[in-house]
């Protein structure tokens, strides 16, 4: 009787068991159900968006769109290549090479020694003392000149007017730039079907033949007084970053240490952002070259060129300046033209 009544015991037991399992599987299956057919119809949808997106590329509506504004799209890219040129244009200055050494801590104390990792090593990194490091931050443009080894000379000042003078017109560039591209968008906005134009603009903007476009600032150089406490407990830095208006307050400063040689008193001028634009007013905004405006051309950009280069011993004053549209001036380089 005992067996017996174990085994009916048992089979209860493995009964009950049964049912909850049927249970949870039923109500797991019920709740799962919806969550599945909603993955399903999702991915149904994505694919078949997918599938529209790519035939909708490669139809003749959106080719013939393409080739109708490659003249815009190509003289966008050309501006975009002529701005990275601007970028380019830099003088090279660093801090005194005094070699590579290697540093090994070697404590029996095994001290941290954390800021020892913010001690980067490289020629627009000054190493120096938290006091001169302080004082760069009060006086940047001076302490750049110090330690990074500025000559203070004429030849030096006028490199660094030109690099103004294309970082500037780069700036402007970038913004018309910008501009000229959405007004591109903007015009075709109504051809362009608005699900893809809404979820995938960066993949119609490449797909019309634009190229990537790099808006930031990240080609100003920076240079870093830099202080890293023996021990590796404390370290401090000052950035300077040579964006438009520390070029101008360089310049400035530049200026005023300088005793000119070949300039006559009074012709000489600074290229700063305010003689950029008082020649522009002076000339119309209108390019001394092919005539072309920013009446013609809304989103022009225009820049200031030496009649005669620096490099052919012209020097910065109003009478040796013009205007010309970044085309024109592209051509010209250090060319010497009758105007």
């Amino acid at each position: 009787m005992k067996g017996n009544s174990a085994l009916i015991t048992l089979v209860i037991i493995v009964a009950i068991i049964g049912l909850v399992i049927k249970f949870v599987i039923s109500v797991v299956s019920i709740l799962l159900l919806p969550l599945g057919i909603t993955l399903l119809s999702a991915g149904v949808v994505i694919l078949s968006y997918i599938i529209y997106r790519h035939l909708y590329f490669n139809s003749s509506k959106f080719l013939n769109l393409k080739s109708d504004i490659q003249k815009y799209i190509k003289n966008c890219n050309d501006l975009n290549t002529h701005i990275n040129e601007l970028k380019s244009s830099f003088v090279a200055i660093s801090t005194y090479d005094y070699g590579q050494g290697e540093l090994n801590d070697n404590s029996n104390f095994k001290f941290k020694r954390k800021e020892w990792q913010n001690d980067i090593k490289n020629h627009q990194i000054y190493n120096c003392s938290a006091a001169v490091c302080k004082s760069a931050s009060n006086q940047p443009i001076k302490y750049l000149c110090k330690y990074f080894n500025i000559e203070t000379n004429e030849g030096t000042l006028m490199s660094f007017e030109t690099v103004l003078n294309d970082f500037a017109a780069a700036e402007q560039g970038k913004e018309l730039l910008r501009n000229e591209r959405d007004s591109i968008l903007n015009n075709i906005s109504d051809s362009i079907p608005k699900l893809i134009m809404y979820f995938n603009k960066n993949m119609v903007i490449r797909k019309l033949g634009f190229e990537s476009y790099d808006f930031s600032d990240l080609y100003f150089p920076v240079y870093t007084f830099q202080y890293v406490s023996a021990g590796g407990n404390s370290s401090t830095k000052c950035d300077i970053k040579l964006n438009i208006d520390n070029l101008e307050n360089l310049i400035f400063y530049l200026n005023d240490l300088i005793k000119f040689k070949k300039s006559v008193h009074g012709q000489r001028a600074l290229m700063t952002s305010a003689l950029r634009e008082k020649i522009k007013s002076r000339d119309n905004f209108c390019c001394k070259k092919c005539s072309l405006s920013i009446r013609d051309e809304k989103n022009l950009l225009l820049e200031i060129d030496h009649i005669i280069p620096l490099s052919r011993g012209g020097i910065t004053s109003e009478d040796n300046l013009q205007t010309l549209c970044w085309r024109c001036n592209r051509t010209k380089g250090s060319k010497i033209e009758n105007t």
